[in-house]
């Protein structure tokens, strides 16, 4: 039965977030819930980590900011848990506390050069390009004809796109002014995707696949002998392969076997079974060295790639874009799985890491939960199951009582703190200044410009 009201603490606005904050609340007025973020705005990686040419994607923040601000609940932006704000206060004055901080950091390569100046992780360039204030400053250096992109799933297809497209089609985006600045002047012609393994494990959607072979002015680049699946793919294939690694691997075939566009100014190479060893320059990242791979299938049956001959194959490269997955960073006080690289949960409710043990009022949701893994839709499923344990334990009496007051009280002298009036501030300002010049909106990149306008000043 009911047993009034239930204050929830969000600490992540991104879409797991938001999709918690929506199913609370469309479970009736019974709740009062508070979304945190560090960052002055919220959507997280919609708003900073979908490609600026996918604009239709993020018209989902107008579907959230109807189901989570309009209808009462709370943000409290710019503000760090774990730094501007302890968990253990949190705790003490919430029934529930529900993580969704997401990954944070990427994996690294492991080789030698890869933090080079001119080598960096894909998740910072994307940051840059869409105007995520930690990566306001970066400054890749796009004056080589030539960049490497490590990784061939959706972020890599993202990162080789905007290297690629036209500025003209960019600058009816939302892409950071300062990015389409630079871009403007970019002199990269070539991209050179690499992937460890064979076209049919490249993790593409078949969407965004067949996208790199639309672009205006591109050539997509195969080498046939790469596109032929080997004895291990071909069985893998049959045996494992999903009905979207079949179509990629008629997608990377075609593109094998098309000619050239006559004229093209701009090319995208996608490689296969080619590792990267190391990363050389003097001083800076020029160019990348291979080896190539090929695949087997271990002791447990899984499949691997392994080096099939000594390094030699060299690609003179300016910037070296990673995109081998993301992974979450622990936070001061909650328990975090190092091996996995999740909070440590059943379904949502986050368990003791040294004991095992339900931690009362503690949840998880998104890819703190669960790990990198499914598309922006999949949060929605996740943050179902993780509300569902939480209500339940709720109508149970396993939450504990709040013993304090009103997390405002203990906010209200941050001097920087975005509320939701803030942060509509912010949109209202960003879409006004689009409209202007026929774009979406216009990004403001900075703390200060994103704190100034989401207090008027």
């Amino acid at each position: 039965m009911s047993r009034g009201r239930l204050r929830v603490a969000i600490v992540g606005a991104g879409p797991a977030g938001a999709f918690t904050a929506a199913q609370l609340r469309a479970r009736g007025d019974r709740f009062d819930i508070d979304v945190f973020d560090r960052l002055p705005t919220p959507w997280g990686l919609l708003r900073a980590g979908v490609a600026p040419d996918h604009g239709s994607i993020k018209t989902l923040d107008e579907t959230f900011e109807r189901a989570t601000f309009a209808k009462g609940c709370r943000f409290f932006g710019n503000v760090e848990v774990g730094k501007d704000l302890p968990h253990a206060e949190l705790a003490r004055r919430y029934h529930a506390v529900v993580y969704a901080i997401g990954a944070q950091s990427d994996k690294s390569l492991g080789i030698p050069g890869e933090d080079l100046p001119g080598s960096m992780p894909a998740t910072a360039f994307v940051g840059w390009y869409n105007g995520h204030p930690d990566f306001r400053d970066l400054a890749p250096d796009l004056s080589h004809e030539t960049a490497v992109v490590i990784g061939n799933g959706n972020v890599a297809a993202d990162v080789t796109r905007i290297l690629t497209r036209s500025v003209e089609e960019l600058a009816r985006t939302d892409i950071a002014d300062h990015a389409l600045e630079a871009l403007r002047s970019s002199r990269v012609r070539r991209v050179v995707v690499l992937g460890r393994r064979g076209p049919a494990q490249a993790a593409f959607t078949n969407a965004e696949l067949r996208e790199l072979g639309r672009m205006e002015g591109v050539n997509v680049v195969v080498r046939p002998d790469e596109a032929q699946l080997d004895p291990v793919s071909t069985e893998w294939l049959s045996s494992e392969g999903t009905f979207t690694a079949r179509r990629n691997v008629e997608v990377l075939q075609q593109f094998a076997a098309q000619p050239p566009r006559p004229g093209a100014p701009r090319e995208i190479e996608l490689r296969f079974l080619r590792s990267p060893v190391a990363v050389q320059g003097d001083g800076r990242a020029e160019r990348v060295e291979l080896v190539t791979n090929e695949l087997y299938r271990d002791d447990a049956g899984a499949l691997r790639a392994r080096a099939l001959e000594p390094a030699g194959e060299v690609v003179e490269a300016g910037l070296v874009l990673r995109s081998v997955g993301y992974q979450a960073i622990p936070l001061p006080d909650v328990p975090f799985d190092e091996r996995r690289k999740v909070l440590p949960n059943e379904r949502g409710r986050v368990l003791d890491a040294a004991t095992g043990d339900r931690l009362p009022g503690i949840y998880a949701v998104g890819w703190i939960k669960r790990g990198p893994t499914g598309i922006l839709g999949t949060n929605k499923r996740d943050a179902a199951e993780t509300v569902a344990c939480l209500v339940e334990d709720w109508e149970a009496g396993a939450l504990p009582e709040p013993a304090g007051g009103d997390v405002a009280e203990v906010l209200g002298g941050h001097a920087d703190l975005v509320t939701a009036d803030g942060w509509r501030a912010i949109d209202a300002h960003e879409r006004s200044t689009g409209a202007a010049a026929s774009r979406p909106r216009t990004k403001l990149a900075s703390r200060e410009e994103l704190v100034g306008v989401a207090r008027g000043t």
